[in-house]
């Protein structure tokens, strides 16, 4: 016998207040008087009986900057690694040669060492990207 040749064990569901003679009638299981006896009377998890609650006693801290770009990085040693001499390595490049993602704006940084004369276009470049590039005979060229 198979898992999907096994009987279904389907429970109906509970059907609560449909009158007395079903058993859960009137209160409909949910006990005489009180809080949670009534429609809405659950409280948060959170909720500490009217006593102000720990999350809003503690202090607030920091800040979300809204403008803050974030970059998909690319090290000029990934790029040594992945390219030839004299290529223009540009945003499609790199997506092809799996470095870079379409979603975020790309930032060159200058980790590793670069040896290859490359045209590099992207968003951002550190001023040690930059440097190396050039240093190697390549050329820089940032998007808006």
């Amino acid at each position: 016998m198979e898992l999907y040749e096994l009987p279904k064990i389907v429970r109906k569901r509970k059907r609560v207040g449909r009158g007395d003679a079903s058993g859960w009638g009137t209160t409909a299981g949910r006990g005489t008087k009180g809080e949670k006896s009534r429609s809405g009377g659950a409280k948060p998890q959170y909720f500490e009986g009217g006593q102000m609650p720990l999350v809003r006693r503690l202090p607030k801290r920091g800040f979300k900057n809204i403008f803050r770009v974030e970059y998909d990085v690319v090290n000029v040693g990934r790029l040594n690694e992945v390219c030839e001499d004299g290529d223009r390595v540009d945003i499609l490049y790199m997506m092809e040669k799996n470095l870079a993602k379409s979603s975020k704006p790309i930032k060159i940084l200058g980790d590793g060492e670069i040896s290859k004369k490359l045209n590099v276009v992207a968003h951002a470049f550190s001023k040690s990207a930059k440097e190396k590039i050039e240093k190697a005979g390549g050329s820089v060229e940032v998007l808006q």
